[in-house]
């Protein structure tokens, strides 16, 4: 049965951590990853595609301070938006040639997406989100005089930037994403999308954040009635009790059940609670929330493979 499915695919499949940050290092892996989403398309899914930017944009941000007395350093949000562009464009490329090799009749459309957030987020008294290079102390605190940047030391490595990573409250282009789903795969809110609030006359305005991609994927799969929310990750299936002699391998539970080891602590914060939470949200509205890997994806939809998380374990 063909389902609306929105995937949501990590920034370090694009750029593996330690490995070189070519184009064709990043072009190559994405050529991998999309082959996976092209064969969705051609067992007759209709595919919405998110994507991280985590290394990317990092890039991008030190390249900028690298070149601060040549070309002065553009803001986050259009950082944000350059990498949305280039991952975009090496994706739909990889995805148009994927189309063609296996004679799909199918487009491929990239979306460059805004994310609106609300400018009295308390995320914005409250910056948490590490991006950048690292810096030195003494660097450090000139950034924070000069530019007014917060500044944090990071587990020793040095000092990094930090800002505000707000709720996405809405996708926009969301009409015209429902439009196209049926012709085309669309490719939207990259790297969580580029946050923009409104003022107080209405007015669009970009603001220096960084949307968590998983929030920002479930809002997408929530916003065009997505059947399935799958994240994909570099591995088979969540598990808990992970490292340890009864470590069990999660296949399909139940809100009520991922809500109780979510209590347990049972999920790390910075990797696998995020894509927890988020398919929570998703599978309490009815639908089918997974977690696999990119390579178990077509299993997955079938029940075959993954961890599947729904309102009720027996739906």
């Amino acid at each position: 049965m063909s389902k609306r499915v929105v995937l949501a695919l990590g920034g370090n499949a694009i750029l593996q951590p330690k490995q070189e940050a070519s184009y064709e290092n990043q072009y190559n892996n994405v050529y991998a990853a999309t082959r996976k989403m092209a064969e969705l398309k051609k067992i007759g899914h209709n595919v919405v595609i998110t994507h991280g930017n985590g290394p990317q944009v990092g890039n991008i941000i030190a390249q900028n301070e690298a070149a601060k007395d040549i070309v002065d350093p553009l803001p986050i949000n259009a950082c944000n938006a350059e990498s949305q562009g280039f991952i975009g464009y090496m994706m739909e490329e990889a995805l148009k040639n994927h189309l063609h090799a296996l004679d799909i009749q199918s487009d491929v459309v990239t979306l460059l997406t805004m994310v609106e957030v609300d400018k009295d987020d308390k995320a914005f008294e409250n910056p948490t989100k590490p991006i950048g290079v690292f810096f030195d102390e003494v660097e450090a605190k000139r950034l924070e005089e000069v530019h007014g940047f917060v500044m944090v030391e990071d587990a020793g490595r040095g000092y990094r930037r930090v800002v505000p990573s707000p709720e996405p409250l809405v996708i926009h282009g969301v009409n015209q994403i429902k439009a196209l789903i049926d012709q085309a795969i669309v490719i939207s809110s990259g790297g969580g999308g580029i946050p923009v609030y409104r003022d107080e006359e209405g007015s669009i305005q970009g603001v220096e954040a960084v949307i968590d991609k998983d929030r920002s994927g479930l809002k997408l799969a929530q916003q065009v009635d997505a059947d399935t929310f799958m994240m994909l990750t570099d591995v088979s299936n969540v598990c808990v009790n992970f490292g340890k002699p009864n470590e069990e391998k999660l296949e399909t539970i139940s809100v009520d059940e991922a809500k109780a080891y979510v209590a347990e602590g049972q999920f790390p914060a910075g990797s696998m609670l995020p894509k927890i939470e988020a398919a929570i949200q998703f599978a309490e509205m009815g639908k089918e929330a997974i977690i696999c890997s990119l390579d178990d994806a077509i299993e997955a939809l079938e029940g075959k493979a993954g961890t599947r998380i729904l309102l009720n374990a027996n739906q």
